[in-house]
C-alpha cells in the first residue's frame, strides 16, 4: 500500500502530540502510556492511552463537528442499547497547535469482524439487527440529522461520478453498467415517508467489536442521527454472507422499497470510497470491492 496521506488536508497527529495534549489537560493520565493503534478509519487518530483508556483526535475539519455530539449523545444513547458503546471519560480541547476539540474514552476491547472471514454469522446478524432496531425505537427529543440519513438522490452526481472514474481504473475489474443497473433500481424505489429514526449511519466492520463472532460494541457515533432506515442497512453487504444477510433482513423486517434504498446507498458508499482509497488505505478499499461483488451476487440472483 501507498505510504500517500489519505487526504491532503489532514492535520498531522502522533504520539508526542497525544502525550503534550495530556499532560496539559489530564496530568493525571500524563505519567500513562501512549500507543497509536493500526486502524482503517479515514477521519480519526486513535492511540491507546495506559490499559484502559483511548484518545480520539480528528485529522479533518469535518470530523472535529462530530466530537462534541458525540459527547453530548453517547451518555444519552448508552443506557438504551444493547450494545456496548463508547463513554466519554475526558473531553480534550484545542492546544498545543492541535486546533480542535477531542476525547478520551473507555478501552473497549474486541476486534473488528472480517469480510469473509466472520465466525458465526447468523448470530452476527442478528446481534446487529437487536442494536439497528434499538437505535430506530429510540425516542430522545432534539435529535441531529444523521449525516447519511438524507434521500437517496442527494448521492446520485458523486456516485456516477464514481461510476465514470472507475471505468478507467480497469485494474478494478468492475462491471461498471452493472453498477449502474443497481444505483438506477434504487434510485427508481420510493422514498422512506414515515418519521425519520435513529441511525448509527456508519455500520462498517471497522466500527464494530466481536469477541467469538459475537458483536460486543459499536463505536464511532460521528454519524449518528435521525433520517431514512435504510441507512442502517450497510452491514448486509459489508460484512455478512447470504444467508446471514437473509436473517438480518428478516430481524428487522424491511420491506423491499427500504431493502433496495439500502442496497443502493451501501453500494454508493463502496463506489466512492474505491477510487479514493485504492492506495491509501488498504481496509477501506478491500471492503469497497466485498460490497461490490456482494451486491452484484445478489442482484444477479
Amino acid at each position: 500500500m501507498s505510504t500517500a496521506p489519505m487526504h491532503p488536508d489532514a492535520h498531522p497527529v502522533d504520539e508526542d502530540l497525544v502525550r503534550r495534549l495530556i499532560a496539559g489537560q489530564f496530568p493525571r493520565w500524563a505519567a500513562l502510556t501512549v500507543e497509536r493503534l493500526p486502524s482503517g478509519g479515514t477521519v480519526n487518530g486513535m492511540y491507546r492511552l495506559g490499559d484502559g483508556m483511548v484518545v480520539r483526535l480528528p485529522m479533518l475539519a469535518g470530523g472535529a463537528e462530530d466530537v462534541p455530539m458525540e459527547q453530548e449523545w453517547l451518555p444519552r444513547l448508552a443506557p438504551r442499547l444493547p450494545t456496548a458503546v463508547p463513554e466519554v471519560l475526558g473531553a480534550g480541547e484545542p492546544a498545543q497547535g492541535y486546533p480542535w476539540s477531542w476525547s478520551v474514552y473507555r478501552w473497549l476491547a474486541g476486534e473488528n469482524p472480517e469480510a469473509g472471514a466472520v465466525q458465526a454469522p447468523v448470530a452476527l446478524a442478528r446481534d446487529l439487527a437487536a442494536f439497528v432496531a434499538a437505535m430506530r425505537s429510540i425516542t430522545l427529543p432534539g435529535a441531529p440529522k444523521a449525516y447519511r440519513g438524507g434521500p437517496l438522490a442527494s448521492l446520485d452526481a458523486a456516485t456516477r461520478a464514481a461510476i465514470e472514474q472507475l471505468r478507467g481504473i480497469r485494474a478494478e475489474g468492475v462491471d461498471c453498467d452493472a453498477v449502474a443497473a443497481v444505483w438506477e433500481d434504487a434510485l427508481r424505489a420510493p422514498e422512506w415517508n414515515g418519521p425519520p429514526v435513529w441511525l448509527h449511519a456508519d455500520l462498517m466492520p471497522g466500527n464494530l467489536l466481536v469477541d467469538g463472532g459475537r458483536l460486543t460494541s459499536v463505536i464511532d457515533f460521528g454519524c449518528a442521527g435521525v433520517g431514512d432506515p435504510a441507512c442502517d442497512l450497510f452491514p448486509a453487504w459489508n460484512l455478512l454472507p447470504d444467508g446471514a444477510r437473509t436473517v438480518f433482513r428478516e430481524e428487522l423486517g424491511v420491506d423491499d422499497a427500504t431493502w433496495r434504498r439500502g442496497r443502493g446507498r451501501t453500494l454508493s458508499q463502496a463506489l466512492i470510497a474505491l477510487p479514493y482509497y485504492r492506495t491509501t488505505n488498504a481496509a477501506m478499499a478491500a471492503n469497497a470491492r466485498h460490497v461490490i461483488r456482494a451486491v452484484l451476487g445478489e442482484d444477479r440472483r
